[in-house]
């Protein structure tokens, strides 16, 4: 298979990888470029199995649909195309949409996912830190689904990426970004349940180490497969300052698809991050 790493300017190189590679200490690897020897092909062709298309629609229902639509968005930028799930569900409830993803295997099993749901993609390979290098269009929304955001283990790069969003979006523009919440796995010691994201039944998914700069997961198979992924567990407070701080005028956050939660319930938090400009003195009036 053909794996691409970003060199420092930004431009996508690509090298051959045939299997997970951690190396010697798998604990110690904490970078962003990383994902890429991780999203394998062997992985990805699995990913669908973890994420069962039918069960995970009947788990979200139409939220992030309806919420666009709310939004009045129209042309979507989906920048975490992975296999291709939620840019088939906008393009299916009559959505324009672009697909991302910085993983060729990734993007390439997207395409093929959407062929058989009658859909063709418009994919674009980037890597989010230099996305505007590679996208050349203003849209309605931005979506950054699936955990993806988790895989950034950098602050700087983190800032880099929502910069880039936000470089993207039109004045009114909105962000839509997801991300597990780690803060009940770092403080309480509580296992995702998978209810709504993870949701194929073949499969068991856990967090094999956590600490304040990494979060390593397993993957296991019935069939015997087993994956790692190395991420970077994010605090929801973390991440809406972050939101605030690159320019974004407000940000809403949802558990498990609801404005009403109890912190440490949800596995998931979703954030709604406005860009249009809000006059602190008209919200205070």
């Amino acid at each position: 298979m053909t794996v691409a790493n970003t060199d420092q300017e930004g431009k996508l190189r690509t090298s051959s990888q045939a299997a997970q590679d951690f190396g010697d200490d798998p604990l110690a690897v904490r970078e962003t470029s990383h994902y890429q020897m991780e999203y394998v092909e062997s992985f990805v062709d699995k990913w669908d199995a973890l994420i069962d298309w039918d069960r995970r629609a009947k788990a979200e229902g139409e939220f992030f649909i309806e919420k666009l639509r709310d939004l009045g968005a129209k042309k979507v930028l989906d920048v975490a195309t992975g296999t291709g799930f939620h840019s088939v569900m906008l393009l299916k409830a009559g959505f324009e949409v672009t697909s991302v993803d910085g993983n060729e295997e990734m993007l390439a099993k997207a395409f093929s996912n959407a062929r058989d749901h009658g859909h063709m993609l418009r994919t674009i390979h980037a890597d989010w830190r230099w996305l505007n290098r590679h996208v050349h269009d203003l849209y309605d929304a931005v979506i950054c689904l699936g955990n993806s955001f988790t895989h950034l283990h950098k602050d700087n790069d983190r800032r880099k990426a929502l910069a880039e969003f936000y470089a993207t979006l039109r004045a009114e523009g909105t962000l839509v970004l997801d991300q597990r919440n780690y803060d009940a796995l770092l403080d309480h010691d509580v296992e995702p349940t998978h209810n709504y994201y993870y949701c194929g039944q073949d499969v068991r998914a856990f967090p094999e180490h956590i600490d304040e700069s990494l979060a390593r997961f397993c993957y296991e198979f019935n069939d015997g497969a087993q994956f790692h992924l190395n991420m970077f567990p994010l605090r929801k407070a973390y991440v809406q300052r972050l939101m605030k701080e690159v320019g974004f005028q407000r940000v809403s956050t949802y558990g498990d698809f609801q404005e009403t939660f109890r912190e440490k319930e949800p596995d998931f938090f979703i954030h709604v991050a406005e860009k249009a400009y809000r006059d602190l003195e008209d919200d205070n009036a």
